[in-house]
């Protein structure tokens, strides 16, 4: 049997992710049975780091050690893109993927991002705890990958600008915008007149501060923690998508694991999404007045004025093509009629 030293066991926890240490100690003594992976693009203080640590020591407590999840937070193991790859062929067993990261590999995913389909959190719950939700993970089902059932928070985006505030549609007009890698986003912002680029989330604030784009869109809380007031002046409230975290697994590892054990990971990332959702709800309360203080001018848009543009550009219509009647009736059974 392997002994270890005092140095051994440092030099061990000196190879780990930060987020990891507390998750690890007790492999010092003997190896979990399922020793998992999980990598994300955001920093520690984001909520869905918080709540996957939780989750991550309730599977290791609950599963006796048999199971043991150390989180990589903050692109240490690439970007979304690379993070998708490598949990479709098993580098890593656990990705938190936004829905428009995933439509790049099930299409229907960015399903939910549709320009302007919500217009609040009841009905995005709603759509995603229900049909719409169901008819996603199955799709996911399908390309190697399972995804949990209960997605998590990424919130309503907004419009970020150094140039000027976006307050109608008008205001879009040949905006230099990163969105993210999804036809989707592309589509849409063409749709208003944008000039979009798409960009993994690890570039966003050099290429912000370097000008190779004025402006970006994302939820409140990422704007926060990513710092990008520092880059930016002005802040739209546009509502424009709403944007959720699937929580998904390498399909293998997940169908591996005994029922037992999928019970345990299952209740414990569920349960914890469920109180990110209720973290996000409560830090959009809060963060506004957060990052008007550090300088960022935030006004108000008029969704009225986006939503017919694009009506009129055939938004809507091209994208109930694209989706098809069966998933785009589901949405609207949630949201009432778009196109």
């Amino acid at each position: 049997m392997q002994k270890y030293t005092r140095r051994s066991v440092l030099r061990t926890l000196s190879a780990l992710p930060l987020i990891g240490i507390g998750s690890a100690m007790p492999s010092i003594a003997r190896a979990a049975e399922f020793s998992y992976k999980y990598g994300n693009n955001l920093p520690l203080s984001h909520p869905l780091n918080v709540r996957a640590k939780e989750a991550a020591d309730e599977i290791r407590d609950k599963s006796k050690g048999r199971v043991q999840i150390t989180i990589f937070p903050n692109n240490q193991l690439g970007g979304d893109t690379d993070m998708l790859a490598q949990v479709r062929s098993g580098g890593i067993q656990f990705f938190t993927p936004s829905s428009l990261v995933i439509a790049t590999l099930v299409p229907s995913a960015a399903i939910n991002a549709v320009g302007f389909a919500f217009s609040d959190y009841t009905q995005v719950w709603n759509a995603m705890d229900g049909k719409v939700g169901a008819l996603v993970r199955a799709d996911i089902r399908k390309s190697r990958l399972y995804a949990f059932e209960k997605m998590w928070d990424n919130g309503f985006r907004q419009v970020t600008s150094s140039k000027a505030p976006v307050k109608t549609a008008a205001d879009m007009a040949d905006l230099k915008i990163r969105v993210p890698v999804s036809p989707l986003s592309i589509s849409m912002f063409k749709a208003l007149g944008a000039a979009p680029t798409s960009l993994q989330f690890s570039e966003v604030y050099s290429a912000l501060q370097t000008k190779i784009v004025d402006a970006q869109e994302n939820p409140l809380p990422i704007i926060q923690v990513a710092k990008l007031y520092e880059v930016q002046k002005y802040c739209s409230l546009t509502n424009h998508i709403w944007d959720g975290f699937w929580f998904i697994a390498n399909g293998a590892a997940w169908d591996r694991l005994p029922a037992d054990l999928k019970t345990v990971v299952a209740d414990a990332i569920n349960g914890a999404g469920m109180r990110q959702r209720e973290d996000i709800k409560k830090l959009n309360d809060s963060v506004q007045a957060d990052l008007q203080s550090k300088g960022l001018v935030i006004n108000a848009a008029a969704s009225d004025s986006f939503r017919a543009k694009l009506r009129q550009a055939g938004f809507y219509k091209e994208w109930k093509g694209r989706f098809g009647e069966a998933a785009w009736d589901v949405l609207e059974q949630s949201v009432g009629k778009l196109a």
